[in-house]
């Protein structure tokens, strides 16, 4: 299939453009490089850089060429930024959503994969997050995530648009061919926090609370190895091609770690220490956020093959020690 990649040299949008390739798609990606690298796309891919807040930039795009199905990474996604700077997140995010989705409209591309976050269900009602789950976002990031969901239901009930939301929980790890050469720019996850601590980059992790509910009183998350999630995608765009139906699909492991469990295991596998210090909480982080993945088992057929923790933080530390 002919595919768009829209921010397909950042983070998530590079290790999907590998899992397209080595599945014998044919590739173009579009990205203002504000957060990706051009060395994180490969020889022969063919590439334009361009914003989705231009609207000259996404006609120039759809005019050279006739695609099967969108990929949409182009999101602003630090939640705190998000809670300071509304406007900004509103604009970038649902603004340049619905520019994707006019230019699909008038150049009749009827697919659309979204990279859609956990953040839109808020705090947890119960675990595992399935999704059913309500959606009470408590950050405007997750506001947008979920408005641009809702957006694409009314796209596709009157253009005839379908789409795969997806809802990450936690992406991280790298390629485990080695084949992604620049990190993600300006992280402020936990996971590569500790990353820069052990490789002596950062002077300690700083670790917000140790009284959740939870059975080291730190909070858990559900990771997800990123070869994984690329996976996720194909599967998600073969669904749609087969199926011709919209699909909302949760992607985690059901497999909940915390922050002293990711600590303790890269000191395994580094052999370095980890300092921390423990502060006070943040508002609005909840003790334990881990996924049910019904729709991405039964309707997909997919199983995580590289989200262990082990193999998921292996895969990072090589990067950053490099290879």
């Amino acid at each position: 299939m002919k595919c768009l990649i829209i921010g397909g040299a950042g983070y998530i949008g590079s290790h999907i453009v590998l899992e397209l390739l080595d599945n014998g798609h044919q590739v173009t990606v579009f990205d203002n490089l504000s957060t990706g690298s051009l060395k994180n796309v490969p020889d022969g891919v063919r590439f334009i850089e361009g914003d989705i807040l231009n609207d000259a930039d996404l006609t120039k795009t759809f005019e050279s060429e006739v695609y099967d199905v969108v990929f949409h990474f182009a999101a602003l996604k630090a939640a705190g930024e998000s809670m300071d700077e509304p406007g900004k997140y509103a604009h970038h995010n649902i603004t340049g959503s619905i520019n994707i989705l006019n230019a699909m409209v008038e150049y009749d591309v009827k697919k659309m994969i979204f990279s859609s976050s956990a953040a839109v269900y808020g705090y947890p009602e119960y675990l595992p997050i399935d999704e059913n789950h309500p959606t009470n976002p408590v950050n405007f990031y997750g506001f947008t995530k979920l408005e641009i969901e809702r957006i694409l239901k009314w796209y596709s009930e009157l253009k005839g648009l379908r789409f795969a939301a997806l809802r990450y929980f936690n992406a991280a790890g790298y390629d485990m061919k080695s084949r992604i050469t620049e990190m993600e720019k300006n992280c402020a996850n936990l996971l590569p926090i500790v990353m820069e601590t052990a490789a002596g980059t950062r002077e300690k992790v700083l670790i917000f609370g140790d009284n959740y509910n939870t059975a080291d009183g730190t909070g858990v998350r559900d990771y997800i190895h990123v070869n994984d999630l690329a996976t996720a995608h194909i599967k998600a765009m073969i669904y749609l091609e087969k199926e011709n139906k919209d699909i909302i699909v949760n992607l985690g492991t059901g497999n909940g770690y915390s922050v002293f469990d990711v600590i303790n295991e890269i000191k395994k596998i580094t052999g370095k220490a980890v300092p921390y210090r423990v502060v006070d909480r943040r508002p609005g982080d909840p003790d334990d956020l881990v996924a049910k993945s019904l729709n991405a088992k039964e309707l997909l057929g997919w199983v995580p093959k590289y989200s262990d923790l082990n193999t998921l933080l292996k895969s990072m530390w090589e990067m950053y020690v490099g290879r």
